[in-house]
């Protein structure tokens, strides 16, 4: 192999290092400051890293933040109506209840996979397991504190 081809296979990083230490540094930073301001404003830190797993599975960029952060609410929206889903069919079909919940839920969320700006399937099961996870009542008080410890 000739020396330009083999400089082909060289990875080289996305940023120079000096770039790379300062984005680092900033991120950082940020997610410092957003686990602060969750606590303070009473939301579970843990939940606003739900929001930065989801935002940093896709190209960063304000335009697909926006787009992620809406799937990652439809994804808290679409756990809160689920869980209504369970306690209507549960008394009728006690644990087997999960079985058709899960399914309308899969099917919903895998059809939206290519369907922009609904699109982001992790974000939306983020959601999902933010909203469960939580433990908290279904309702649209839960959406928003989940949805916005999550922004």
């Amino acid at each position: 192999m000739s020396n330009e081809t083999s400089k082909a296979f060289i990875c080289k990083p996305a940023l120079p290092a000096a770039g790379s230490i300062i984005f680092t540094g900033v991120a950082a930073i940020v997610a410092a400051g957003a686990a602060f301001g969750a606590l303070h404003l009473g939301f579970a830190p843990w939940v606003m890293f739900v929001g930065w797993v989801a935002y940093f599975v896709r190209p960063i960029s304000a335009a697909q933040g926006l787009r992620t952060g809406l799937c990652v609410w439809l994804g808290v929206g679409m756990g809160a109506v689920a869980a209504l889903a369970l306690g209507v069919l549960g008394p009728m079909l006690g644990q087997a209840a999960i079985l058709p919940v899960v399914f309308v839920v899969a099917c919903v969320v895998l059809a939206l996979r290519s369907a922009p700006p609904f699109d982001n399937v992790v974000a939306w099961f983020l959601g999902l397991i933010a909203f469960f996870a939580s433990h908290l009542p279904p309702s649209l008080l839960s959406i928003a504190e989940l949805g916005a410890a999550a922004s």
